[in-house]
């Protein structure tokens, strides 16, 4: 398998794991602990790495998130708590989440070592949120909490890589989510609101858009080799099908 291989099997997968512990109900407890929002605790807790700057710079980096939403998450996020310590809080849970849900299948220490790998290796370039992630330290070292913040980090790499494609192709980050599977679902989860241009003449541009962000991340998965390439994918396919046997679904 090449890096470029691996990098389009397992996106959907990073996609989806990488973000599952922010769906745990325990998580969102988390934020009313520090005394905010659920999207206050998202926004903060993602953006927070890159510490106390305005919302702007927060809404360049998340890329995909309304600028005005995400400076209303931001703003009311930090009335409350700095953003670093958000982002700590989120870390942690995160890192729960892994303990709980990874920590006793039996391929996760693997798993780990194989996921941090690729992280260490990933091209930071053009991509804040991922070199500020990447620079944060876990809180939790076990490998089921390792694999879970690794996993983020891919998620994030591949979200930077996507949001420069996305560029390159003439899209616009409202377009990118637009032509995406949840259509205008996705666009309203993310705080665009309507009215929305046609998706029809975005299609192409999304598919040409998804295979340079394949190539953008590719180098993350260079270090692996073919056989440590396939063994991480069948590894990420084997456990998001574990969790999904488990509790019906990776959350």
């Amino acid at each position: 398998m090449t890096p470029e291989q691996a990098a389009a099997a397992s996106k959907p997968v990073v996609l989806d794991l990488g973000d599952a512990f922010s769906r745990d109900p325990t998580t969102l407890r988390r934020a009313r602990l520090l005394g905010i929002s659920g999207w206050a605790f998202y926004i903060g807790g993602r953006a927070g790495a890159l510490g106390d700057v305005r919302a702007e710079t927060a809404a360049a980096a998340l890329g995909f998130l309304a600028p005005d939403a995400v400076a209303d998450g931001w703003d009311a996020a930090g009335r409350v708590v700095p953003p670093i310590e958000v982002a700590a809080a989120s870390l942690a849970e995160c890192c729960r989440w892994g303990a709980q849900q990874l920590g006793a299948l039996p391929d996760t220490e693997r798993l780990a070592a194989l996921v941090e790998r690729a992280v260490v290796a990933a091209d930071a370039s053009g991509m804040p949120l991922f070199a500020a992630w990447r620079a944060m330290p876990l809180p939790d070292l076990s490998p089921g909490a390792r694999t879970a913040a690794g996993l983020r980090l891919l998620r994030e790499h591949f979200t930077g890589a996507y949001l420069l494609a996305v560029r390159a192709a003439g899209m616009t980050a409202l377009e990118a989510v637009l032509s995406g599977p949840e259509g205008e679902a996705g666009a309203v989860a993310c705080g665009w609101p309507p009215p929305y241009p046609p998706i029809g003449p975005l299609v192409r541009r999304r598919l040409w858009a998804e295979a340079v962000t394949n190539r953008l991340a590719a180098p993350a998965f260079t270090a692996l080799g073919p056989a440590d390439c396939t063994e991480l994918v069948e590894l990420l396919h084997r456990t998001r099908a574990t969790l999904l046997a488990q509790g019906g679904r990776p959350e």
